[in-house]
């Protein structure tokens, strides 16, 4: 039997995984047959909707048999699916009852205000959660890979892909070579970036319900080649979790849309000032690129008298 295992964490996926009937699931995720790799992705993802179900209800949902499911209850310790679904329900009192009280009362105030309104509540309870769960020794362990890479390598497909764009943007000041996989020519493009990635280079892959297969494809492939894959995801049952060597969670519910990308731009920012602030070196090149760019800005300083004679001369010459 596995008893639940109390966490601080305020985050109900990872709280869940982290416990020790969640890293049975997560074991069965990694290892099980395909059809006890469902039940384990259904559990994980949807605790409390488990606690409600019976086996034939739970067999429906994940396209197994009853047979299957009391199988698998009794392979991750269990009598049977019921003494299974009642250790879920012990796991969520203990460590999600906080989360679900915080959602509780977000959903109530919200009943009265717009739909616009209870999506920024939402938003600010997934950074809250996200901030809660961060683990500042992942985070260190992750800038000092980008610091020591040879070239870093950000990949994101469909949703995800504007976010790793503005990854990359905020990672090439500080890196020595960036390459934004995808861009604008898909998973065609994005395999010949990845052609020469090997044991020097990161790959930091961004995805997020709903997953692509481009992006769990390359960052397999990446992984072989023996890159560190550094993975911006929202759940350990996240497809990405499990490639990675290094995970960074973003929360991303949401009422409405698939998922929220609110969460994952602000631990992109969080990642953008953690690896500024690493070294001296960072500083001052931060420094060295407001004053580049302040001359193409509206309000920043003027040009240096030998730039301005410059632009002169070019404009002389037209």
């Amino acid at each position: 039997m596995f008893p639940a295992r109390p966490t601080d964490t305020t985050s109900p996926e990872v709280a869940f995984a982290q416990s020790a009937l969640g890293q049975a699931l997560m074991r069965v995720l990694q290892d099980g047959s395909a059809s006890h790799q469902a039940i384990a992705n259904h559990v994980l993802r949807h605790q409390v909707r488990v606690t409600a179900l019976g086996i034939e209800e739970l067999a429906e949902f994940c396209q197994v048999s009853t047979a299957t499911i009391s199988r698998f209850a009794r392979d991750i310790g269990y009598r049977n699916y019921a003494a299974m679904r009642g250790a879920v329900a012990e796991t969520l009192q203990a460590v999600l009852q906080p989360v679900e009280k915080l959602r509780s009362t977000i959903d109530g105030r919200c009943g009265v205000d717009s739909p616009a309104t209870e999506s920024l509540e939402h938003a600010a309870a997934n950074i809250a959660a996200t901030a809660k769960d961060l683990s500042l020794a992942e985070l260190a362990q992750v800038v000092h890979k980008l610091t020591r890479a040879r070239t870093v390598y950000v990949m994101g497909f469909g949703l995800s892909a504007h976010l790793a764009g503005l990854l990359v943007q905020h990672l090439q000041p500080f890196c020595p070579h960036v390459v934004e996989v995808a861009g604008i020519g898909g998973s065609e493009v994005a395999a010949g970036h990845l052609v020469s990635i090997d044991v020097e280079d990161v790959l930091l892959a961004i995805s997020f319900p709903r997953y692509t297969k481009d992006v769990i494809r390359l960052a397999s492939f990446a992984r072989d080649r023996g890159a560190c894959v550094v993975s911006l995801t929202d759940s350990p049952a996240s497809p990405l979790a499990d490639l990675a060597d290094h995970v960074l969670y973003a929360h991303s519910t949401h009422p409405v849309l698939p998922s929220s990308a609110s969460t994952a731009l602000a631990v992109i920012e969080a990642l953008t000032v953690a690896l500024m602030v690493s070294n001296r070196a960072n500083v001052d090149k931060a420094a060295r690129l407001t004053e580049v760019i302040a001359t193409y800005l509206h309000g920043g300083a003027p040009a240096a008298p030998a730039e301005r004679g410059r632009a002169r001369t070019r404009n002389s010459k037209t």
